[in-house]
């Protein structure tokens, strides 16, 4: 051995001893660092609503059936399943190797509890309509059977049979929604309310929560005991629920972020130029609206919100405030749904002067502008900048027509958990992205028994018989026809003004790996990598 070759090894040995206090990892921890666009309100998947919940709820567990990267339904804590002859028996098979962060094995009864959970009125979740094709969950949930009634059994520990009222054809979509998002019984026994919080949470999903800290973070490390943990490249998942845009976006530039959801429309461009194909905007299945709460006078006057949502410049928020990104709207349910033509309002093909025009005459037969009775309108928004100027400009159009508008912005948690409780307003923006590819989940939100979803409290025995009509009818075209019908009528009675189409708006590393655009705007982390 040469005397040089000894002092290189001399030297590689000291900086060894050197460095052994520390602990250096054999292999770096990779960690993602994700503007999450907003603070959730629950970590309870009974009671989730939103998708900054969904983001976070859908890394920590996982239900029957998942998203792939591109948006597409595919098994997930089931490895299989079979539908009976006439559509209304689904049985699934669980993973043999479907463990719980705690070791124990996922079972059937684990999701007989999950999902009984969600239809048991005494939970009192706001979504459990979206469980009700499950027999009987609807006459549970109203309190008309007991929950002894509903359509699951656990075969055996790794066979679940879950039988519905009718042929349901988008019900493995259903399952794959962050409602129906396994929970372990024994653990939320345990802690009751408190199931959610770091150190009491047992996750079934790739990744457990260890912190979460309110209006600050959120961080998930990797699961070792899920069944495909050994496909998991990440280890460790850093949400923020920033709402403030401009920061997002600051800190993405700076490289403190992997991935973001949000940033302003008039930035696009902007940020194109800087970040070239970094910057993903993609069409979903999805809509921008405002809501009036038909409970109070004005807008318990359909002619009132009509004039509102006619007098409402399109155009103008789509092509001056979101660059084109956004699309103007004119119907309840957005296009891309196979099978289906959405009605649409009647002005749509009115130049927007005439819109005007209409919308200040309707007002007059109502009783409002130039020598009648006052109009004050408060627009309600969560905080965004995007959601700012558009309410801003609408409250000019509404000016325009002779009302005082004042406008009141609240974080995007207590934005949606006032008018989900029913609070009092005068018109709210709200936003509804598709949990399944079918018209009914953007009708049902019209309908009087949705309870906490239907924010504008409509009620229209008429629009409730389309609804239940549909629900029973075997032809598909036959039930697209019934739900049209159901759509224009929903159009005409103006309690939901349909504003834009949405684009999500991402910000994407090129460090990221596996990110595939989808209307469905499913992005688990497990299928991500990060170099």
């Amino acid at each position: 051995m040469t005397k040089a070759f000894k002092t290189r090894i001399f030297a590689l040995a000291l900086a060894t001893s050197l460095l052994g206090g520390l602990a250096l990892p054999a292999f770096a921890e990779t960690v993602l660092y994700k503007g999450n666009g907003g603070e959730p309100q629950t970590l309870d998947s009974a009671h989730t609503s939103i998708n900054v919940e969904e983001f976070v709820l859908k890394d920590l567990n996982e239900g029957l059936t998942v998203y792939d990267p591109y948006g597409k339904i595919i098994p997930g804590s089931a490895e299989s399943w079979t539908l009976s002859p006439d559509g209304t028996v689904y049985t699934f098979k669980i993973r043999e190797n479907a463990k719980w962060s705690n070791g124990e094995p996922v079972t059937a009864d684990d999701f007989v509890f999950t999902l009984g959970r969600v239809v048991d009125p005494k939970e009192a979740s706001g979504y459990a309509n979206i469980l009700y094709p499950i027999k009987n969950a609807e006459a549970i949930n109203t309190g008309k059977m007991g929950l002894d009634q509903l359509g699951l059994k656990a075969v055996d520990a790794k066979t679940l049979e879950i039988t519905l009222e009718r042929p349901t054809p988008y019900f493995l979509q259903l399952l794959a929604h962050q409602t129906a998002l396994a929970v372990n019984k024994k653990n939320y026994e345990k802690y009751k309310a408190d199931f959610v919080k770091p150190g009491n949470m047992v996750s079934n999903g790739a990744y457990m929560l260890s912190e979460n800290v309110a209006n600050d973070h959120i961080t998930m490390v990797k699961n070792p005991n899920y069944w495909d943990a050994a496909n998991v490249k990440i280890d460790k998942v850093v949400s923020y629920p920033t709402e403030d845009n401009a920061a997002q976006v600051r800190r993405f530039l700076a490289g403190e972020f992997d991935v973001n959801y949000n940033f302003q429309a008039d930035q696009l461009k902007f940020l194109r130029d800087k970040l070239g194909d970094q910057v993903h905007v993609s069409q979903s299945l999805s809509t921008y609206y405002y809501v009036f709460d038909v409970r109070k006078p004005p807008f318990n006057d359909a002619k009132v919100r009509q004039a509102l949502s006619m007098a409402v410049d399109r155009d103008f928020l789509s092509q001056k405030i979101y660059n084109g990104a956004q699309l103007p709207f004119y119907s309840l349910v957005p296009e891309g749904i196979a099978g289906y033509t959405p009605a649409e309002l009647d002005y749509a093909d009115m130049s927007q002067l005439d819109r005007e025009d209409k919308a200040a005459e309707l007002l007059k037969e109502a009783g409002y502008g130039p020598g009648g009775k006052p109009l004050k309108i408060e627009i309600r928004y969560n905080t965004q900048e995007n959601h700012k100027k558009v309410a801003t400009a609408i409250a000019d159009m509404w000016k325009g027509l002779g009302a005082e508008v004042t406008i009141l912005n609240s974080d995007v948690k207590t934005h949606y958990a006032y008018i989900q409780d029913g609070g009092s307003y005068d018109v709210a923006r709200t936003g509804w992205v598709a949990d399944y590819a079918d018209p009914e989940n953007f009708l049902f939100l019209l309908a009087s028994n949705t309870k906490s979803l239907n924010w504008t409290h409509y009620s229209n025995p008429d629009f409730d018989a389309l609804m239940a009509k549909s629900y029973a009818e075997r032809d598909p075209a036959k039930r697209m026809q019934i739900l049209h019908d159901a759509e224009a009528l929903g159009l005409k009675d103006g309690a939901m003004a349909p504003l834009m189409t949405y684009a999500d708006f991402w910000l994407v590393s090129s460090k990221i790996k596996g990110w595939h655009d989808n209307a469905a705007n499913q992005h688990l982390t497990r299928f991500l990598s990060k170099e």
